[in-house]
């Protein structure tokens, strides 16, 4: 899986607008990889970037897709009456705290039907039946897992491959079960550690996800044992990306901190500490998607009133580093400084 790459970085799925078909066939074209995000899209959206970009690259391209959950108990009458304030400051009412399954079985049956080269999965594991109609449409699948016994789970599955997210990633935690007792971060690995004890669990092609932004991180995690890295923040700034321009002011300004909240989906997400983060964190319940549909009216106002107060500006950690430009020329960087810190690290040892 991923072996046949020139450069062996993939571009994260990143949902909500960052994720576009023309930066999927910009890594294509650069020798990398590249998901189309399906999280948030109805099932003939979603087909329709699916179209796009086989219009603009005849090379191979991933879909990601969120995996529905069971609905919350937790009650968010409480939080929903403390958005009304923020709702009134944009001049909007806030959303109903309704949960959905973000058509997910439509979105499975599309990319069976459209036989995506590789299919991802995050916030939980596709059913054993949805596994085998993806290997019988000739797709490979792959997990998001942040912890070893997710790593096990996924594999038992039948998984092809797993996305390994370190505690460093931007956005939202693969983690396949959102425990409102643990903090938003849920259980904590630093990549290298999940690697490492991934590697030690379960035997499948790994792929490294979390705080990448330079060539000598790729090549860090390639000699960790990965197969490829897989970068997002490091691609929110370029060119072919549908990231908003009041983020993007955001994330080249820095200065700001990164922390995890449930705050603005109900389920835990590094993104740059803003206002609305700050304020809302500590009451903010564990349900997902019903605080995200509570809160989009208002992140949809502060984005058209260009205030990054209170949008969710998912980043990680190592944000102030990434660039920006075309996608061929990050990728081009990435792979330079990844054969340099490689050569580095031979010479420390020669």
């Amino acid at each position: 899986m991923f072996d046949n790459l020139r450069v062996p970085v993939i571009v994260a799925p990143m949902a909500g607008g960052p994720s576009t078909p023309e930066l999927v066939a910009a890594a294509a074209g650069a020798g990398g990889f590249g998901f189309l995000a399906g999280g948030y899209l109805k099932a003939d959206a979603l087909a329709a970037q699916i179209g796009k970009t086989r219009e603009l690259t005849g090379e191979a391209f991933g879909v990601n897709l969120f995996v529905s959950g069971t609905e919350s108990t937790v009650d968010t009458a409480a939080y929903r009456a403390r958005l009304a304030a923020e709702a009134k400051r944009y001049g909007v009412e806030p959303g109903e705290p309704s949960w959905d399954d973000d058509n997910y079985p439509a979105k499975l049956d599309t990319v069976v039907a459209q036989r995506i080269p590789v299919v991802s999965f995050t916030f939980g594991i596709p059913s054993a039946e949805a596994v085998a109609r993806l290997h019988e449409a000739g797709s490979q699948v792959v997990v998001t897992v942040t912890t070893p016994e997710e790593a096990v789970r996924a594999a038992t599955a039948g998984a092809d491959g797993l996305c390994v997210q370190g505690f460093e990633a931007g956005a939202h935690r693969g983690l396949l079960t959102d425990d409102p007792e643990l903090p938003a971060g849920g259980e904590l690995y630093g990549l290298l550690a999940l690697l490492r004890l991934v590697q030690a669990s379960v035997d499948l092609p790994l792929v490294a996800a979390g705080g990448l932004v330079h060539g000598a991180d790729v090549a860090a995690v390639l000699t960790a044992g990965a197969v490829a890295a897989q970068l997002g923040t490091a691609f929110l700034r370029a060119d072919e990306a549908g990231t908003n321009p009041t983020y993007q002011r955001a994330l080249a300004d820095g200065g700001r901190a990164t922390a995890f909240t449930r705050a603005f989906s109900g389920r835990p997400a590094r993104g740059l500490v803003n206002r609305f983060l700050t304020e809302h964190s500590a009451a903010a319940p564990a349900a997902y998607p019903q605080i995200n549909n509570a809160t989009k009216p208002i992140r949809a106002a502060a984005n058209k009133a260009g205030d990054p107060e209170a949008l969710s500006l998912w980043a990680g950690q190592t944000y102030p580093l990434a660039g920006s430009g075309p996608a061929a020329d990050i990728f081009a960087r990435l792979a330079d400084e990844a054969r340099a810190a490689v050569r580095r690290a031979h010479s420390r040892f020669s």
